[in-house]
């Protein structure tokens, strides 16, 4: 048979069970608005009464009360694992969708002050040459609209070199930022797994340290295994940046300057810190990598291409004209270089610094002969390039319409990855996020599970007050 005083027990583990709920309902409400929080729920067990009676004993004992088996956090692992691989892939577009958004701002096409409306111009000038070569202002007025074209293309090497600076040094930035978010996480598996094993509850550095393996997985593309032990493996690309309670360090290698990396063809990549192994990483840095190394120095060499076609188009040209004075447009003449000098997007550069030096004509006014004149047939050829399949216009068009179909395409993808990445982040929040009506209905149930406790134990005192001070007492 029970003891008499046994249920005094059983209403004081309610107690102390009904309290610490409310403690946990009140720790989600103050956490609500958290970042990462997770909420947690009370898992209560009832305590059984002897476990191991004698072989011919009997009782009828009911139970010795509740207690608090464990504080859990209202994860799922599954969607955690899917959150990481779609924020990762929303981060990659997201930058990749801001580096074409920069280099169209750059080119701003199409629009009146363009590389395509300053070619128009060029040629245009070349007409004007040919239609009134006479006037030196025709000549004059060329040269200046191909000076435009140049600095229009040296500004757009400018800028989008700027641009792959701002990303060079972001990116070591982030590479600092990851190595010390790397050695906080392994201090973070270790004191998780230290409260494991001694039985206490670490939700809230577990919380935090999700967060943390969330925002590795933006800038890296890095994914996680738990442990038994509590700790999680951190692993970027197939190679592990946190083990247990051990973390690696990356490294940024490579050129530094878009220069550089046009020049030696080598690129900026990223290793593991102390070997010469490389690290693949996807996310921010992944995108970072790409666009320094493909779609940046892709459109400087279609830039390049556009550069060099009208270099080579032009000087071609004059190669085969004379000026007005009868000098050759070959470069042979001291006095009249060739037209365009550099054939790069960076370097390109009008040569010729006097109307003079336009080689304009096919005829050589000073040639011996029955007719020596002058024409306009070199820059009447000219003036027709900007219409050419084959010319400059042509491959930056080209090169333009490819740029919107890429760009365009990135924006989409971007776009439904947002909304798939939104999708699992309300499906996560479901899961783990704070809903306060609820907590309020949980509130209710332990405050009433609190009082019901109260009472069975002032009803308790009660009869232990009946039986310990008025028992024996009739007729005294």
């Amino acid at each position: 048979m029970a003891s008499t005083f046994g249920g005094i027990n059983t209403a004081l583990s309610s107690l102390y069970a009904q309290r610490r709920g409310l403690d946990i309902t009140g720790q989600n409400i103050a956490n609500a608005n958290t970042e990462g929080y997770t909420r947690q729920r009370i898992r209560m067990q009832s305590q059984t009464g002897s476990l191991n009676p004698g072989i011919y004993s009997t009782t009828d004992q009911v139970g010795n009360g509740v207690t608090v088996a464990a504080i859990e956090r209202g994860r799922n692992q599954y969607l955690e694992d899917r959150g990481r691989t779609e924020h990762a892939s929303s981060a990659y577009l997201t930058n990749t969708k801001a580096t074409y958004d920069q280099v169209e701002s750059v080119l701003a096409e199409p629009s009146d002050t363009a590389l395509q409306a300053r070619l128009h111009d060029m040629w245009d000038g070349w007409n004007d040459v040919a239609n009134n070569w006479q006037d030196p202002s025709t000549r004059s007025s060329l040269i200046e609209r191909s000076k435009t074209v140049t600095t229009t293309l040296n500004d757009a090497y400018t800028s989008i070199s700027h641009h792959f600076d701002d990303q060079h040094n972001q990116i070591d930035a982030y590479v600092t930022q990851v190595n010390t978010m790397a050695s906080g996480i392994a201090d973070m598996n270790n004191q998780i797994a230290i409260a494991q094993k001694a039985g206490l509850p670490a939700n809230e550095l577990q919380d935090e340290r999700d967060r943390q393996v969330m925002q590795l997985s933006e800038l890296s593309g890095a994914s996680a295994i738990l442990k038994d032990d509590g700790s999680a493996n951190v692993y970027v690309g197939n190679v592990g940046l946190v083990e247990g309670f051990n973390a690696r360090e990356l490294e940024l290698t490579g050129p530094g300057t878009l220069d550089e990396v046009m020049s030696s063809g080598d690129k900026v990549a990223l290793k593991w810190s102390g070997t010469d192994s490389p690290v693949t990483a996807g996310g921010t840095m992944g995108a970072m990598l790409d666009s320094m190394n493909n779609l940046l120095t892709g459109i400087v060499s279609d830039l390049d291409s556009v550069a060099k076609g009208i270099a080579d188009t032009v000087n071609t040209a004059m190669a085969g004209g004379y000026t007005i004075d009868g000098k050759p447009g070959d470069g042979s003449d001291p006095g009249v270089p060739q037209f365009f000098e550099g054939t790069t997007a960076a370097k390109i550069k009008v040569a010729l610094t006097d109307a003079s030096q336009v080689a304009f004509s096919q005829g050589n006014p000073d040639m011996t002969g029955p007719d020596p004149s002058l024409d306009h047939y070199v820059a009447d050829k000219l003036s027709g390039m900007g219409i050419d399949p084959t010319g400059p216009d042509a491959t930056y068009q080209s090169m333009i319409g490819r740029l919107g179909v890429s760009a365009q395409a990135t924006a989409r993808r971007s776009e439904i990855q947002d909304s798939v990445k939104d999708q699992v982040d309300s499906a996560r929040q479901g899961e783990s996020g704070v809903n306060l009506d609820e907590e309020m209905t949980h509130l209710l149930t332990y405050q009433r599970g609190y009082e019901a406790a109260s009472r069975v134990l002032t009803t308790i005192d009660s009869m232990l007050d009946q039986l310990i001070n008025r028992t024996g007492m009739v007729g005294r």
